[in-house]
């Protein structure tokens, strides 16, 4: 028998050691420096949370990476977070209920129940932003805008941006009538970027034509700008949802382009992270070298 030593961590759960400790905390105060000077106030969470408040309106996915445990004073179920970004959202609608528009910022550990790579971590530090009370594209370019700043202020080179929009995918949806199952299904084989598998799919299901072509064609509708010219040309007949959120993604990178010329930009019209809980733009950023994005967020 292999003794197994009893101080060993948990598969996916680090400790940082200096100097590397030294260098994530220096990173932390210039990223919460710069989302100060950008005008957006930080707030801190409590690292757990009764369930019924932690994961109100969120996915299976949010759910699936949430360790659970009972409370002892109350016996209500309670979460670890495993996202941030809801609880940003409660502190703004029911502690602060300040009117007008609101930028928070947040810095802290979220833990997860499941690794969702093999090299993945478990307990990784989440920093970013919200804003509230703005609905037009001006907030959502300040957001990406501010991103470009922190890839710039951390050294990242060479930042990828990657935009899609979830109204499209969510409006071809309603026009075919998927039942849950079918849309969790479609929208399982679309991140996996499986174009047999996709037209197979279609194949057995869609009768409607010009309906499958309009599914069959998103999962090719990525590349540079040119590439929202060409989903208009495909997608032509498609519910006007579509062209509204085609049209939000061309204003987004025209301020963006206008604001950091030598910005890289992507669009991938089937890339649709939050799904289940946005209904706008999606953005993820990658860099050289690395296989999965360095940031991500949703408008």
């Amino acid at each position: 028998m292999i003794p197994v030593e009893r101080w060993m961590l948990p598969d996916g759960i680090d400790e940082i050691l200096p100097p590397e400790a030294r260098q994530i905390e220096h990173l932390r105060r210039s990223l919460l420096d710069l989302f100060h000077r950008w005008g957006y106030d930080l707030v801190i969470p409590p690292l757990m949370e009764f369930t019924d408040s932690l994961l109100v309106g969120l996915g299976k996915d949010i759910d699936l990476l949430t360790f659970k445990v009972t409370d002892q004073l109350s016996g209500r179920s309670m979460g670890i977070r495993a996202d941030m970004t809801p609880q940003i959202a409660r502190i703004d609608a029911h502690s602060l209920r300040r009117p007008g528009v609101n930028r928070l910022c947040y810095a802290g550990h979220v833990i997860k129940a499941q690794m969702q790579s093999a090299l993945d971590t478990r307990n990784p530090i989440h920093v970013g932003v919200e804003l509230y009370g703005e609905a037009g594209l001006e907030a959502d370019s300040e957001v990406i805008s501010l991103l470009l700043a922190v890839m710039e202020l951390a050294g990242v080179r060479d930042v990828c941006l990657d935009l899609g929009h979830v109204g499209i995918y969510r409006a071809l949806a309603r026009a075919a009538a998927f039942t849950a199952e079918e849309e969790t299904a479609f929208f399982a084989l679309l991140q996996a970027k499986a174009l047999t598998e996709i037209q197979g799919w279609i194949d057995l299901r869609i009768e409607d034509p010009q309906l499958a072509g309009w599914l069959a064609a998103l999962p090719r509708l990525a590349g540079a700008v040119g590439v929202l010219a060409v989903a208009r040309e495909s997608l032509a007949g498609a519910p006007a949802e579509v062209f509204a959120a085609l049209d939000e993604l061309e204003t987004v990178a025209g301020n963006l382009q206008r604001r950091y010329p030598e910005a890289q930009l992507y669009f991938d019209l089937s890339e649709l992270t939050g799904y289940h809980y946005q209904t706008g733009v999606v953005f993820a950023a990658f860099a050289p070298d690395v296989g999965a994005a360095i940031a991500r967020g949703a408008l």
